[in-house]
């Protein structure tokens, strides 16, 4: 199975913009990004990367496979 690395939070917007997820969309205190009737809560807009822990909890609530996330 590949392994998931750290992202930048950019990057990590513009590859679920490519697996047709709309936003960020922000209400309270985490923007949000939607795909049909998914909706799934990033981490704020920061310097830092995105870990791998919170990456693949993220993943989980996107319903996107690791698979699927390396090969885009």
């Amino acid at each position: 199975m590949p392994k998931l690395s750290p992202i930048s939070w950019r990057s990590f917007v513009k590859k679920l913009h490519a697996f047709g997820f709309d936003g960020p969309y922000q209400e309270g205190k985490h923007p949000y990004m939607i795909k049909g009737n998914i909706s799934v809560t990033i981490p704020n807009l920061h310097d830092g990367q995105i870990s791998v822990d919170l990456l693949r909890r993220i993943l989980n609530q996107a319903d996107i496979s690791r698979i699927d996330w390396v090969k885009k």
